[in-house]
Protein backbone atom coordinates (compact mmCIF):
# COMPACT_ATOMS: atom_id res chain seq x y z
CA UNK A 1 0.00 0.00 0.00
CA UNK A 2 1.58 3.21 -1.04
CA UNK A 3 1.72 6.39 1.02
CA UNK A 4 -0.91 8.24 -1.02
CA UNK A 5 -3.57 5.58 -0.45
CA UNK A 6 -2.70 5.36 3.23
CA UNK A 7 -3.11 9.13 3.62
CA UNK A 8 -6.38 9.04 1.67
CA UNK A 9 -7.76 6.25 3.87
CA UNK A 10 -6.70 8.08 7.02
CA UNK A 11 -8.31 11.30 5.83
CA UNK A 12 -11.47 9.43 4.88
CA UNK A 13 -11.65 7.76 8.30
CA UNK A 14 -11.16 11.03 10.17
CA UNK A 15 -13.75 12.78 8.01
CA UNK A 16 -16.27 9.99 8.68
CA UNK A 17 -15.66 10.26 12.40
CA UNK A 18 -16.06 14.05 12.35
CA UNK A 19 -19.25 13.83 10.28
CA UNK A 20 -20.73 11.25 12.65
CA UNK A 21 -20.05 13.45 15.68
CA UNK A 22 -21.36 16.55 13.90
CA UNK A 23 -24.54 14.81 12.74
CA UNK A 24 -25.29 13.42 16.18
CA UNK A 25 -24.59 16.66 18.03
CA UNK A 26 -26.41 18.98 15.64
CA UNK A 27 -29.31 20.88 17.21
CA UNK A 28 -30.89 21.76 13.87
CA UNK A 29 -32.70 18.70 12.44
CA UNK A 30 -32.19 19.76 8.83
CA UNK A 31 -28.46 20.25 9.30
CA UNK A 32 -28.20 16.88 11.05
CA UNK A 33 -29.94 15.14 8.17
CA UNK A 34 -27.69 16.81 5.59
CA UNK A 35 -24.64 15.69 7.58
CA UNK A 36 -26.14 12.18 7.75
CA UNK A 37 -26.54 12.11 3.96
CA UNK A 38 -22.95 13.26 3.52
CA UNK A 39 -21.84 10.56 5.96
CA UNK A 40 -23.69 7.93 3.92
CA UNK A 41 -22.09 9.05 0.67
CA UNK A 42 -18.60 8.95 2.17
CA UNK A 43 -19.37 5.55 3.67
CA UNK A 44 -20.24 4.36 0.17
CA UNK A 45 -16.78 5.52 -0.88
CA UNK A 46 -15.29 3.47 1.96
CA UNK A 47 -17.13 0.37 0.73
CA UNK A 48 -15.82 1.04 -2.77
CA UNK A 49 -12.27 1.32 -1.39
CA UNK A 50 -12.76 -2.04 0.34
CA UNK A 51 -13.68 -3.53 -3.04
CA UNK A 52 -17.32 -4.16 -2.18
CA UNK A 53 -19.18 -2.42 -5.01
CA UNK A 54 -22.50 -4.04 -4.14
CA UNK A 55 -22.41 -2.58 -0.64
CA UNK A 56 -21.23 0.78 -1.98
CA UNK A 57 -24.16 1.04 -4.37
CA UNK A 58 -26.62 -0.08 -1.70
CA UNK A 59 -25.29 2.44 0.80
CA UNK A 60 -25.45 5.26 -1.71
CA UNK A 61 -28.95 4.40 -2.93
CA UNK A 62 -30.67 3.37 0.28
CA UNK A 63 -28.50 4.74 3.06
CA UNK A 64 -27.94 8.21 1.68
CA UNK A 65 -30.62 8.57 -0.98
CA UNK A 66 -33.88 7.04 0.19
CA UNK A 67 -33.34 7.33 3.93
CA UNK A 68 -31.98 10.85 3.56
CA UNK A 69 -35.03 11.97 1.59
CA UNK A 70 -37.38 10.46 4.17
CA UNK A 71 -35.48 12.08 7.01
CA UNK A 72 -35.52 15.46 5.27
CA UNK A 73 -39.30 15.21 5.00
CA UNK A 74 -39.56 14.34 8.69
CA UNK A 75 -37.20 17.17 9.64
CA UNK A 76 -39.32 19.60 7.63
CA UNK A 77 -42.43 18.53 9.54
CA UNK A 78 -40.64 18.68 12.90
CA UNK A 79 -39.24 22.18 12.34
CA UNK A 80 -40.93 24.91 14.35
CA UNK A 81 -43.30 27.09 12.37
CA UNK A 82 -43.63 30.80 12.93
CA UNK A 83 -46.96 32.36 12.11
CA UNK A 84 -47.35 36.05 11.48
CA UNK A 85 -49.95 36.25 14.27
CA UNK A 86 -47.53 34.86 16.85
CA UNK A 87 -44.91 37.52 16.18
CA UNK A 88 -47.23 40.40 17.13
Amino acid sequence: MNLFLFCFDLLLSLTLLALAVAALSSRDPRRGVILFITFGLLLALVWARLRAPDLALTEAAIGAGLTGALMLGAARRAAPRFDSEDSR
